[in-house]
């Protein structure tokens, strides 16, 4: 028996046309400056914060928000910002964030070919030499990163772009870049380890070539996240 789908899940019939739906919400202007805000953010995002961020009125903010819910984007819930209960709290605020769900275009990226390629190399490498695969995949991901980080350069804002390149969308939380998506999510969720390792391999290649030498990437894996933050080094 197949499961019931979810509320950021397509059925089958209406999977393609759910697809474009979400497809075209993001064709205007200033959906996409909404979407592309709410999917930088830690927390779930309420129409002032948004509003207030953007500079856009709240009216049309809530109008667009609620759009890129209906198309399957966002993921919508309620919560009190106050931290009051009880009469007199008021009604509970209506949050945004990103949702699960990817489409055919994938939003968020992913780059499961990319990955392909890796395990399909490694596995020729560790025939050949008689490494684990798992260590041939690492240090393929780890050759990969360091060609992309030969072309860009050790500033955050180079890292930053060569990483968003690579489909990490990076961003700064106090002195770390954290990694709000793993191109290789689904891959991840069944075999972490082995993916997680070889993100590790792939991003410290990238800031070996880069000659980075201020920051450091670890495993640290949380909940939304791309299993490898990027630290400063001491």
């Amino acid at each position: 028996m197949n499961p019931a789908p979810t509320s950021d899940d397509p059925t089958p019939d209406d999977s393609g046309r759910s697809d474009i739906t979400a497809v075209s919400a993001l064709g205007e202007p200033a959906r996409r400056r909404l979407y592309d805000y709410v999917r930088g953010r830690r927390e779930p995002v309420g129409r002032d914060e948004a509003a207030e961020a953007l500079g856009m009125p709240r009216q049309t903010v809530a109008f667009h928000l609620d759009k890129l819910a209906d198309a399957g984007l966002l993921a919508v819930e309620f919560a009190r910002r106050t931290g009051r209960t009880g009469p007199g709290a008021g009604r509970p605020s209506k949050l945004y964030r990103r949702s699960d769900r990817e489409v055919a275009v994938q939003l968020p990226e992913r780059s499961y070919e990319l990955a392909g390629q890796l395990l399909a190399q490694a596995v020729v490498d560790a025939e050949r030499t008689g490494d684990s695969p798992r260590a041939s995949l690492t240090r393929r991901a780890t050759e990969l990163g360091h060609a992309v980080g030969a072309a860009a350069g050790p500033s955050d804002a180079e890292i930053m772009a060569a990483l968003e390149g690579c489909g990490y969308e990076p961003r700064l939380e106090d002195a770390d870049i954290t990694l709000t998506n793993c191109p290789f999510h689904a891959l991840a969720r069944q075999h972490t380890e082995l993916v997680c390792g070889m993100n590790l391999g792939l991003i410290e290649g990238l800031l070996d070539g880069a000659a980075c030498t201020g920051r450091r990437a670890r495993l640290a894996p949380e909940e939304r996240y791309c299993c490898v933050r990027i630290g400063r080094t001491q």
